[in-house]
């Protein structure tokens, strides 16, 4: 007698024996107990999740004649009389199925109509199975349209298709549609151990999850790879000769990945990664494997509660919910899309491995506590450099730039000569805000713009010079002077050098930092971990420090500081803490690049040849185009 797969041999019989589709048992049982059948069905889903199953049942329940012979239609058929059997059989002569992959012509479905019009023969319904409709032309679908649609009442139509977006719309308004889900691993599961049980086939439990992952939601891929695997195993399934025959890679090696990448260990992840080569073990395999550990671990990190919950017999579940504890969330879900992306990069790639380092060493280079990690030191580097060009900005020198532009420029400040009496009344708006006299930002040419913007009779005109109109002009064409002119004050580029309060231990700090910065003995974090500080006193060769930012406060940064400060003689130990800074290196530079402006755009607003290009040409200065010598 010939072998039957076990595909074939478990396939489930009643509605009862099915799995992972409870949705559409439900509904398909309720319309069979209450007798509210329809007369199309529709089953989408993809390969395996038992589309054809359904139909065969459902073609049972509505020809089952009880074993008795006195039945009529129900949800439970009872699997022993002629019409069950038969239809089990592929022999019930009112029970047709059709496949449209091979069939897909307007011949072919007439063929099949013209049998409708005959009553059944020995059931209680005709059932016409259509499986992969979708394949069928659009002729073949006009032509079954009128009586999909008008059947006679003895006639059902069940179709199936893995591929629901290629069916018209016409059909699908005709028929009552059910989508068949994936299964799930763990339903997966459930069925295997249940199906190997029966076949008294020896099976590790870690054998069985491999499969049922590997079967991507199909129960039928699942049956057939476990048929496989017994051949494979010699009548039994192991972990090693299962994850063997599916070429998939051992957790093991991806938990080696995820826990290097969480410590920064560069070296065990390049380690990895070769041993991998040696193995002959698949690239893509192994992100993918990443993947879904990555997966769960992200869900055991936004649900903690579920940590509880672990399976305690899963080895893994129990080194994923490790994993999950030592990798921050934000490394979780940026490693998870590194993974995702890098899949599509190993066949761009003259070697996969090598494409597969790139993949793992990409979060190292993008790890958000890259201070952590000395081999990111260049990295760190570069990342810093904008960081700190805010204050080396400050610092730049150029040549007073005195550009003049037609009417049509960009909007720009108001002129000056008529209306420096003006900038009076915008002192006692700022004095308030100044934390000492000390600092006091100066008015800003700017503020000429908005007052003689609002009000213009305000403003004194010398009676030889010509009318204000032309004074007004370049305040009139400005679509929003505020807006534009904002970015280029000097009391907006100072907004935190005003708040700077100088303090006596300000000043040592100051001087000591530029020392530091002069002999090149601090770079990139620690400087900027200098230049943000505050220092607040000064005891016995220890130094308290405050920053009012916590990314730049990090250990490593802190110790390389303090070493700098002993070797100059300074500090042998140090303490940083986070509050309000109010003097810092990074404010008094500011302060001074503030105050260097001020006074480069007042030498240029009241030079006199400016005022008169202003006054009788309705010249406009370039917002930005004054800096300081």
């Amino acid at each position: 007698m010939s072998y039957l797969v076990l595909a074939r041999k478990y396939r489930p019989k009643t509605f009862s024996e099915m799995v992972g589709q409870e949705h559409v048992v439900q509904a398909l049982t309720n319309a069979l107990t209450q007798q509210r059948l329809h007369h199309a069905y529709l089953f989408t889903g993809t390969r395996g999740v038992g589309k054809t199953t359904v139909s065969r049942i459902l073609a049972k329940s509505l020809n089952c004649q009880g074993p008795d012979g006195q039945g009529g239609i129900t949800a439970q058929p009872c699997g022993v009389c002629p019409a069950c059997q038969d239809i089990d059989s592929g022999r019930f002569p009112d029970y047709t199925e059709l496949d449209a992959a091979s069939n897909r012509g307007v011949d072919e479905v007439q063929g099949l109509l013209e049998q409708a019009v005959y009553k059944p023969v020995q059931g209680r319904f005709k059932v016409f199975m259509i499986d992969e409709v979708h394949m069928l032309t659009n002729t073949a679908f006009n032509a079954m349209l009128k009586t999909l649609e008008e059947p006679p009442e003895y006639l059902k139509f069940v179709l199936a298709t893995t591929d629901p977006q290629k069916v018209p719309v016409t059909v699908l308004s005709r028929c009552l549609q059910f989508n068949l889900r994936p299964m799930a691993p763990e339903t997966v599961l459930e069925h295997l151990t249940r199906v190997l049980g029966a076949e008294s086939v020896p099976a590790e439990p870690q054998a069985l999850r491999l499969l049922a992952r590997a079967a991507r939601g199909s129960m039928r891929d699942a049956l057939s790879l476990t048929d496989q695997a017994i051949a494979f195993g010699s009548g039994q399934l192991q972990e090693a000769g299962v994850r063997q025959m599916l070429g998939s890679v051992d957790r093991s090696h991806v938990f080696r990945l995820i826990a290097a990448l969480a410590a920064g260990d560069g070296r065990s992840v390049v380690e990895t990664s070769d041993a991998l080569r040696t193995h002959g073990l698949s690239a893509a395999s192994t992100l993918e494997e990443m993947s879904a550990v990555l997966q769960r671990m992200a869900v055991l990190q936004a649900v903690p509660q579920m940590a509880a919950a672990v399976d305690e017999t899963d080895p893994e579940a129990a080194e994923t919910a490790r994993l999950a504890a030592a990798l921050p969330a934000d490394e979780t879900q940026l490693l998870y899309s590194i993974c995702l992306h890098g899949r599509t990069e190993l066949g761009l790639a003259p070697d996969e491995y090598a494409a597969l380092t790139m993949v793992l060493l990409r979060l190292l280079a993008f790890k958000p506590a890259q201070a952590a990690q000395p081999a990111t030191a260049p990295a760190e580097k570069k990342t810093l450099t904008q960081a700190e060009a805010a204050p080396a900005a400050a610092q730049v020198v150029a040549p007073v730039a005195v550009p003049v532009a037609a009417p049509v420029a960009a909007p720009v400040a108001a002129p000056v000569a008529a209306a420096v009496p003006v900038a009076a009344p915008a002192a006692p708006q700022r004095a308030p805000q100044a934390a000492a006299p000390a600092v006091q930002p100066q008015p800003a040419p700017e503020n000429l713009s908005a007052d003689l913007d609002t009000k213009p009779a305000e403003a004194p005109v010398s009676k030889a010079q010509p009318a204000p109109e032309t004074v007004a002009i370049p305040v009139r064409t400005a679509p929003e002077p505020s807006a534009r002119l904002q970015p280029q004050s000097p009391t907006g580029r100072a907004g935190a050098a005003a708040r700077l309060v100088p303090t006596e231990e300000g000043d040592h700090w100051y001087a000591v930092v530029q020392e530091l910065i002069a002999a090149e003995a601090i770079t990139a974090l620690v400087r900027e971990l200098a230049l943000q500080s505050q220092l607040l006193a000064r005891e016995d060769g220890h130094w308290r420090l405050r920053v009012e930012r916590e990314s730049v406060n990090q250990p490593q940064a802190r110790e390389r500081l303090r070493a700098a400060l002993e070797a100059a003689g300074h500090a042998t130990q140090i303490s940083v803490e986070l509050g309000v800074v109010i003097d810092s290196p990074a404010r008094r530079n500011a302060h001074a690049a503030a105050e260097r402006q001020r006074q480069a755009e007042d030498i240029v607003h009241n030079d006199p040849y400016v005022q008169q290009l202003v006054r009788d040409f309705g010249a406009k200065i370039v917002p930005g185009s004054i800096k300081p010598a």
